[in-house]
């Protein structure tokens, strides 16, 4: 009873503030190079993490851990970069709903990686949350089209969706090979490392980025960010540890609610009754695969 309690807490935590590191990210984004914002989210964890390392007692870590590490951070590093350049050019609402797909990438991955086969009920949910999230879909002015998916940033945001969904993949395995404390870490420290490559690909002047995000007085902004990022990940690492990625990505999607409720609530976005259609169908999906994944 306490492991179903911790992994649904998990579960609202994760829903609840991943669209709020979004909106932090999406701030950030508007003021400085996203890629800056994306390797500072990263950096500042990292520093937490190794100062946080000297009073926690790790498991010995094997190969495997830093063969998956290495491949987990830069599918995640590449990933959360198209994450942040797609907020900075498109909107939430739009941007939300397309991460419902991930689910089925990461399904088809741990098939092959880590041997988990879904059964009837979890593609039955899986296949409900999609469904839902095209009423959501249509509530944009290109409606469910193709030339909805010809925009950059919905092309930045599908990129960041397989990317994501891979590190996924390789997060499980990573905390198969140790913890989910480890894994944690493990995602910072390596996130930080391929983030700070990155710039250096891209020929981001970093110092010069570095002194405008400053003097922009974004420090509070960035520690809400971290918060977030940091609770996001750490939520889905706890999760992964026990539940199949697959069903795992499906029950995050509920996030989607979160920025249908926020956008009427707030912004006064029309077609609720749409969007609200969705969300419910996706809710029907996640709960047959909380009550059906045995």
């Amino acid at each position: 009873m306490t492991e179903v309690f911790l992994v649904s807490l998990a579960i609202f935590l994760r829903v609840l503030c991943n669209p709020l590191a979004n909106v932090f990210q999406k701030q950030l984004s508007l003021k400085t190079n996203p890629l800056i914002v994306n390797f500072v989210s990263y950096f500042l964890l990292a520093i937490l993490c190794l100062f946080v390392v000297f009073f926690i007692e790790l498991p010995s870590l094997s190969y495997d851990f830093w063969l998956y590490s290495f491949l987990g951070g830069i599918a995640g590093a590449l990933g959360n970069g198209f994450l942040v350049k797609a907020l900075q050019k498109g909107d939430l609402s739009v941007l939300g709903p397309i991460n419902s797909y991930k689910s089925v990438v990461g399904m088809i991955v741990g098939i092959f990686l880590l041997s988990e086969f879904p059964n009837f009920w979890g593609i039955l949910g899986i296949a409900l949350i999609i469904y839902g999230s095209y009423f959501v879909l249509d509530t944009t002015e290109e409606k469910f089209s193709w030339k909805l998916f010809k925009k950059k940033e919905i092309q930045f945001r599908i990129w960041a969706m397989i990317l994501t969904a891979v590190e996924a993949v390789f997060i499980k395995k990573i905390i198969i090979e140790s913890s989910t404390a480890a894994a944690f870490m493990s995602w910072c420290i390596f996130g930080a490392l391929f983030s700070f490559i990155i710039l250096f690909f891209y020929k981001i002047n970093i110092s010069t980025e570095l002194k405008k995000t400053l003097q922009e007085n974004n420090f509070l902004q960035f520690i809400m960010l971290i918060i977030c990022v940091g609770t996001t990940q750490f939520a889905t690492n706890y999760a992964f540890e026990y539940i199949p990625v697959g069903y795992a990505l499906s029950l995050f999607q509920l996030s989607t609610i979160v920025s249908v409720f926020l956008g009427y609530r707030i912004f006064r976005e029309k077609e609720i009754a749409k969007k609200i259609l969705g969300s419910v169908i996706m809710i029907a999906g996640s709960v047959i695969i909380i009550f059906m994944k045995n």
